[in-house]
């Protein structure tokens, strides 16, 4: 039995970092750790893989993987799972993550963990750590049977360099016509030159107390000083202040970067769930019984259209 599979999620040759996250970590499970990448043109990403561990790489190359599509992307892995019979695959909780590892749980009929922040693999059994409740409580969940199913939150594991042999191993199309039962027909990304919310490594988020359009320029300002993505609670979202794609949140993304600074947001329960796990939390707030000050490991009591300019003219010199 093969040991952990990665699968990599990429579009258009960018890979997200909670790829090379799962392969560092997937190092201390013991045996061979793999990565799986699935699309046109991309063989030649696989020695990336190899820096941070990757013993093997499977590489599925062909136009009707060209774009991310679930029926083609699913057969392939059963495909390979049959044929090569790994112990655990890893998918990021991204969306495609999400979507990719659901399917393929159920055509397998194997156990799943979603949303993981730890976990423990062995041989045909492994626990994974969840958080639930919003946040307010963890769970431990074991999951047997083979393979083990997961998607991992992003930034919960650190990305170190560890050499693997990096064999390319290029497998047979598996996928079909049939299997696409959808089609994009056109992805228009969201252009920003701040990093995107998810990948991370610093967040600066806005809410409420930004009380406008004007406010949340302020936030911007700091976010752009420290080269961190922007973020914002449901309420600047909601007020139009933001996009919807940057709401941090239950009902939106779930960060966890080394740093998150939340300006003006009281920390309501939907909003913790969404930055309760970064490794690092700041918050500016007027309210000193804001919830928010409950999770945060340094706190300002104060405007922050005071506070956070003063912020900027020491980051400036």
């Amino acid at each position: 039995m093969a040991g952990t599979w990665v699968f990599v999620d990429q579009r258009d040759g960018n890979i997200r970092k909670v790829t090379y996250e799962m392969l560092a970590e997937a190092k201390k499970f013991g045996g061979e750790v793999a990565a799986v990448v699935f699309g046109k043109g991309v063989e030649g990403l696989a020695g990336e893989f190899a820096k941070y561990g990757a013993d093997k790489v499977y590489v599925a190359d062909d136009d009707i993987f060209a774009a991310y599509n679930t029926g083609a992307y699913v057969a392939q892995m059963v495909a390979m799972i049959k044929e090569y019979s790994p112990n655990a695959v890893l998918f990021g909780h991204t969306m495609n993550g999400r979507d990719m590892a659901s399917r393929l749980a159920q055509k397998l009929d194997a156990g799943m963990a979603t949303d993981a922040i730890a976990a423990e693999i062995s041989d045909g059994k492994a626990v994974f750590t969840r958080a639930i409740y919003a946040g307010k409580a963890l769970a431990k969940v074991e999951v047997t049977g083979s393979p083990i199913v997961a998607t991992i939150r992003a930034g919960v594991w650190e990305v170190v360099e560890s050499a693997g042999a990096g064999e390319v191993v290029k497998v047979a199309v598996a996928a079909t016509a049939a299997d696409v039962y959808q089609v994009a027909k056109d992805f228009v990304p969201t252009v920003s030159a701040r990093p995107e919310l998810t990948e991370a490594a610093v967040v600066v988020s806005g809410g409420r107390g930004c009380k406008g359009p004007e406010g949340i320029k302020v936030v911007e300002e700091l976010a752009d000083l420290l080269g961190a993505a922007l973020g914002g609670s449901r309420a600047s979202i909601d007020s139009g202040w933001l996009g919807h794609e940057l709401q941090v949140g239950q009902t939106g993304k779930v960060v966890c970067p080394g740093l998150y600074i939340a300006c003006g947001i009281s920390g309501a329960i939907q909003h913790l769930a969404g930055m309760s796990s970064s490794k690092f939390i700041a918050a500016v707030n007027t309210d000193t019984e804001a919830p928010i000050f409950n999770v945060a490991d340094f706190g300002v009591v104060g405007d922050l259209f005071k506070v956070v300019p003063l912020l900027c003219t020491e980051l400036k010199k």
